[in-house]
């Protein structure tokens, strides 16, 4: 039960003469018989203060107000602590993401206190300074995330970035190589990385799979390539046997015969004889540093070419295109190259596939002119007949 408290205080006013004020504090005990209080300036305002925090504790809706004031830079760097349930790689572009955005911006703010017009102020101004949607929006999640928490352990009781209106996200057209780039890439590559290029364009493996691909999961009798694991690369220092980006992304995929071919001269030649030896290693050993291969090997081998910018991602998309070509259908390509599902697929690569709609437009016209109607008898495009 709460209970009220009149008291009478003695304050100097402006002119210097003291008055006697009321004021009314407000006593409870929470669930664990600890006590608090709150004091309000009238007696009505205490009542009902007092009603409301009884039904919060017969609810079991309270939450002590203290646990709110904890500042959003000291609770962001506790929470990420315990964000064991992302990959590396994420958890460090979260860090990223807090320090650059967040932080500088509300770490010095009690977390009760952020507002959801101070999120909504804070798209304005990222969008002003000239910050891209995308670095925008990855703010504003980094932070609904960081609240969501902050909710979940009782110091919140809402989170005010979430319903926060943020820009459009632009979606890049992929990037394709033909064929013949293909070829001109890998010829331009110092030779102990030609097949690196082949893997990326006519396997569709990611940096981090073909960075981290082991002598034991290239098949070259039957032609595949198994995805078990990836390497991961975290402020320059790369670890091995991660698990792959998704589900779907631990996969089997069929490789050309041609690819495979040039692939077990590389194994011959770059790979030793242990079943975990790595496939593409750096020059002096030891798994591939992504910068330090795209300034010494990639970004060289692209100019040498006469190809216009493009990253190692971009070979991917050549092999969507590729499979597509080839006559896949989009069940099969979303499988080979590890796509988190096929709606994922269509979305990004929907061009691709064999427009149906001339074969569309053929069976109407085939169903709307059936001989069988009766004589004089047109079916309407509303469905009714005239």
């Amino acid at each position: 039960m709460a209970s009220i408290e009149r008291r009478e205080l003695k304050q100097r006013d402006s002119t210097g003469r003291v008055r006697t004020v009321l004021r009314y504090k407000v006593r409870y005990r929470d669930h664990a018989g600890r006590e608090h209080s709150e004091t309000v300036k009238r007696s009505a305002d205490a009542e009902r203060r007092a009603a409301e925090l009884e039904v919060q504790l017969a609810s079991g809706v309270w939450r002590d107000p203290r646990r709110g004031e904890v500042k959003l830079g000291t609770w962001a760097a506790e929470w990420i602590k315990t964000r064991h349930d992302v990959r590396a790689s994420t958890r460090a572009r979260l860090e990223q993401t807090l320090s650059g955005q967040v932080v500088p911006r509300f770490g010095s703010t009690s977390l009760a206190r952020i507002t959801n017009a101070d999120v909504r102020r804070w798209v304005a101004e990222m969008m002003e300074s000239g910050l891209s949607p995308t670095t925008v929006r990855k703010a504003v999640f980094a932070l609904s995330q960081c609240l969501s928490a902050a909710v979940a352990d009782g110091r919140l009781v809402t989170n005010p970035a979430l319903d926060v209106p943020l820009p459009a996200e632009r979606m890049k057209a992929p990037r394709f190589l033909s064929q013949s780039e293909v070829g001109l890439l890998a010829e331009a590559m110092p030779e102990r990385y030609r097949a690196l290029v082949l893997v990326g364009a006519f396997a569709g493996l990611r940096w981090g799979e073909a960075s981290g691909l082991t002598r034991e999961h290239v098949d070259v009798l039957r032609s595949r390539i198994r995805v078990v694991s990836t390497a991961v690369e975290v402020r320059g220092h790369v670890t091995l046997g991660n698990e792959p980006k998704t589900r779907r992304s631990r996969r089997t995929v069929p490789v050309a015969r041609a690819t495979m071919r040039e692939l077990e001269r590389h194994l011959s030649l770059f790979v030793g004889p242990e079943p975990d030896a790595l496939v593409f290693t750096a020059p002096a050993g030891g798994p591939l540093r992504r910068s330090l291969f795209a300034r010494r090997a990639w970004e060289p081998a692209v100019k040498r070419a006469g190809l216009p910018p493009i990253t190692f991602h971009g070979l991917r998309h050549s092999f969507v295109a590729i499979l597509v070509a080839a006559g896949c259908n989009v069940r099969e390509v979303s499988e080979w190259a590890g796509h988190n599902n096929v709606a994922f697929t269509l979305t990004r690569y929907g061009g691709l596939f064999e427009d149906g709609s001339d074969e569309a437009v053929d069976r109407l016209d085939a169903l709307l002119s059936r001989h069988d109607q009766p004589a004089g008898v047109v079916v309407s495009l509303t469905g009714g007949e005239s």
